[in-house]
């Protein structure tokens, strides 16, 4: 079965909660995904959240065309719901949610 990504909610800053093909639903952090000149629109958080899910294509994407693999996505995704898998000490100390 080929992953499709069926529905993005932004969940805050550069963070996704995903639902996938399979009923899995994860939550992806892309803030550390986003180098290269393509991502630099990205960075800007009120950019970010014009994320939008492309039915053709099966993931998500942003007004600029920029996309991620939904394989990709699900592989760095951790279960919606679980702890982050981010800590404290590499800067991110609050992982509020806001929809």
């Amino acid at each position: 079965m080929f992953l499709h990504v069926e529905d993005v909610v932004c969940e805050g800053d550069h963070r996704l909660r995903l639902t996938f093909n399979d009923g899995s639903e994860k939550e992806v952090d892309l803030s550390r995904e986003l180098s290269g000149p393509i991502f630099e629109p990205l960075k800007d958080v009120q950019f970010f959240r014009k994320v939008a899910l492309n039915h053709d294509t099966g993931t998500v994407e942003w007004p600029n065309g920029v996309d991620f693999a939904p394989e990709f996505l699900f592989e760095i995704g951790v279960p919606a719901g679980a702890e982050p898998v981010r800590k404290a000490a590499e800067g991110h100390s609050e992982y509020g949610r806001e929809k």
